[in-house]
């Protein structure tokens, strides 16, 4: 008797229908299972075999089974695929009604006692689900609450197998689970009320948010560098519904538990060991890395002159593209990494470089040597570089600065703006973000004065910019404009984004 269950299979970030065929049939008792499993798939039988036995179906294995899992040419892996799997082998015994399962996305591994435990990736194969025209689901009841917030899918969470099959069967079901609500309490973070002095830094700080800029920031150890990175998040607004959704799918199928959408924007800083895989995703199967993890958020890279210089140049195609390709000889993924990047780095290898206070020790060669650990094609890509002096005693015990509400305030309204100009775009999402705009938008919105764009002639020849440079000098002076609340460009627009190019190269 044959008989077919549904589920998913993960490729990088994307979740793909996967249908299970369970055939049994007279014959040599085997069990075979075709499809491209990896391991941890085909050693789904000896789980499958403990959890009937013990949760006490009379499953007969003296036959021949084979289970297909289609569409055959794409691989399969993890053990996602349990539950479907024992769903499709009761249904083709006639335990659970064949057509039942045709409309109902089954996701799960199996335990030997038959309970259900969580896997990764759920959000994205009921997003899956939904796209696919399924009417409902069965997960781990850990993992229900993280695919109930995909509307106009059914989810339901169970505990075991044999509430799985109660499930299915049933002529009225349960309630399904309801989508938790979106808040949750604010990540520790520093405010910028704590910050002292670094009125630069705190100025180009509030221009990143406004506009999703990239920052370097240059400065001796104890300036500060740390603390002003931390405290961007807080002047973020929180991710909207679209790209809550999409930040949530990535962070699931890397492997996060979740217990609902993310509220808050991921702040991601990996350590300066990280490999290049890690930092912008890979692997034999491909998984997101660093880059993706901090979609719609924050990319930390704290002493970035002490990072390999592979992982660095990774950086460039999707500081400019905002997604990776990840190629593999089995498989490719493209996954979404669009993110503000934030690196920090001492001015020299002691770094004591420019302080007055102490003296550096470090030769001329030692020096370029440590600043050019990052390429000129990289420095190219950061649109504001600060230079963060180490802070003197009277403005440590001076009065504090503004806190980041105040600034995160401005920033919205920055931020409204430049959405209000992306409808006359047809350009929506993050996209819409002045650092983000391709080059022929940035043209439309932006409207330089005449000694602006004289100011601007100017600097192409003096600072040698290039076109990539030229079009990041715009961005910044447009963001600069919308903090403002100017219409076009002036020329102190584009004099104060001019101040934050390269420091280093």
């Amino acid at each position: 008797m044959l008989a077919t269950s549904m589920t998913g299979a993960l490729v990088g970030v994307e979740a793909h229908l996967v249908r299970v065929e369970a055939d049994t049939a007279a014959g040599f008792p085997s069990f075979t299972m075709v499809g491209l499993p990896d391991s941890a798939v085909k050693e789904s039988e000896s789980r499958i075999r403990a959890a009937l036995r013990n949760c006490g179906f009379d499953f007969k294995w003296d036959r021949r089974i084979t289970v297909n899992l289609a569409p055959a040419g794409l691989r399969k892996t993890g053990s996602s695929f349990d539950l479907a799997t024992a769903m499709g082998l009761l249904a083709a015994d006639g335990v659970v009604p064949s057509g039942r399962l045709a409309s109902l996305l089954l996701v799960g591994e199996l335990a030997l006692d038959g309970s259900l435990r969580a896997v990764p990736g759920v959000l994205p194969l009921a997003i899956m689900g939904r796209r696919e025209n399924l009417t409902a689901a069965i997960v781990p009841e850990d993992n229900a609450c993280e695919a109930a917030v995909v509307a106009g899918l059914k989810v339901y969470g169970a505990r075991s197998l044999p509430q799985a099959v109660e499930l299915a069967t049933a002529t009225t079901p349960p309630p399904a689970v309801s989508a938790p609500p979106r808040t949750g309490p604010p990540p520790a973070q520093p405010d910028l009320a704590d910050v002292r002095g670094q009125l630069g830094a705190r100025r180009a700080l509030e221009i990143a948010a406004a506009g999703a800029h990239n920052l370097l920031l240059v400065g001796p150890p104890g300036a500060g560098k740390t603390m002003l990175a931390r405290c961007l998040p807080g002047l973020l607004p929180p991710l909207t519904i679209e790209e809550a959704i999409e930040t949530s799918s990535i962070h699931s199928a890397w492997g996060a538990r979740l217990d609902g959408l993310l509220v808050h924007r991921p702040f991601r800083s990996p350590h300066h060991t990280a490999s290049e895989g890690a930092l912008v995703g890979g692997g034999s199967f491909p998984r997101p890395g660093e880059v993706s993890l901090a979609h719609n958020g924050v990319l930390f890279l704290d002493e970035v002159a002490e990072f390999r210089r592979g992982p660095l140049e990774a950086l460039r195609q999707p500081l400019e593209e905002g997604f990776v390709m990840v190629s593999r000889v089995r498989s490719s993924a493209r996954m979404p990494a669009r993110f503000m990047l934030v690196a920090a780095m001492n001015p020299c290898p002691c770094g004591m470089l420019g302080d007055p206070r102490r003296l550096c020790e470090c030769t001329h060669h030692q020096v370029r040597a440590y600043r050019e650990r990052l390429s000129g094609p990289l420095l190219d890509r950061i649109d504001l570089h600060v230079e963060v002096p180490a802070v003197p005693f009277s403005e440590m015990v001076g009065p504090s600065g503004e806190d980041s509400a105040a600034v995160a305030s401005r920033v919205a309204q920055a931020r409204a703006r430049q959405s209000q100009r992306g409808h006359s775009l047809s350009v929506d999402g993050p996209a819409v973000l002045n650092g983000h705009l391709a080059a022929a938008h940035l043209r439309r919105v932006t409207r330089l004065q005449s000694d602006a764009l004289a100011l601007l002639a100017a600097a192409m020849d003096r600072l040698a910019l290039t076109a990539r440079g030229h079009d990041r000098v715009l961005k910044v002076a447009r963001t600069i404009a919308d903090l403002g609340g100017a219409t076009d460009v002036s020329v102190q627009h584009v004099a104060e984004a001019l101040h934050f190019r390269p420091l280093v190269g």
